[in-house]
């Protein structure tokens, strides 16, 4: 399966991905990775990998649908079957997302439906989770439809919040959880083993 990851920043999940797929474990190909910053590291982790990287900001096109076909060029070229949003601080276009239903999957730091939502990323979301005193958060792998943190939910672990956890405490844990759940995720797409039934996800990771 040829795959898309998108990404902003560090792209530390990005990095699992390429690991267990090095090890045999993840059954799939980086056809391109798509970032809205020159400068994230991810792009530094794309190129030791020989991943081509390609650098698409909105800021850059006159319009939102000259960026949607510039977008939907890229992924129509790259033979992309698979788009995996790792840490990707942009909303994809409409478009993209119908063109791709239910082949788009994103990670959240929390256990959706709680603590999701436009705003809500990063350590934004661990300080809501402490803020509200939750005692349980987690991680949610999920589809991406049209709206943030909506999609069809592919599975969850839970993570206990600690007495004392700061956010950044909490963020470490999380993101260990993460990067143990989301390459089984993918790997479950790739081999077939999942499918969405009436906005319902079917079989098992």
């Amino acid at each position: 399966m040829k795959c898309a990851v998108f990404a902003s920043g560090g792209g530390s999940n990005f990095q699992t991905l390429l690991d267990h797929q090095k090890a045999g474990d993840l059954h799939v190909s980086f056809a391109v990775l798509v970032t809205n910053n020159s400068s994230a590291f991810a792009c530094e982790r794309a190129r030791r990998h020989n991943v081509p990287v390609v650098h698409l900001a909105p800021s850059t096109f006159v319009d939102e649908a000259s960026y949607t076909r510039a977008l939907m060029q890229v992924l129509t070229d790259s033979g992309v079957e698979l788009i995996i949003l790792a840490g990707y601080m942009r909303k994809l276009p409409s478009a993209v997302v119908s063109a791709f239903r239910n082949r788009i999957v994103n990670i959240h730091p929390a256990l959706l439906p709680a603590f999701g939502g436009k705003g809500l990323y990063g350590e934004h979301v661990h300080q809501a989770v402490l803020d509200y005193g939750a005692k349980i958060t987690g991680v949610t792998v999920h589809f991406v439809d049209e709206e943030y943190d909506h999609g069809a939910i592919i599975r969850q672990e839970t993570v206990r919040v600690e007495d004392g956890d700061t956010a950044e405490t909490l963020a470490k844990r999380v993101l260990a959880v993460e990067h143990a759940t989301y390459w089984r995720a993918i790997e479950a797409l790739a081999q077939g083993r999942l499918r969405v039934e009436n906005r319902r996800v079917v079989g098992h990771v």
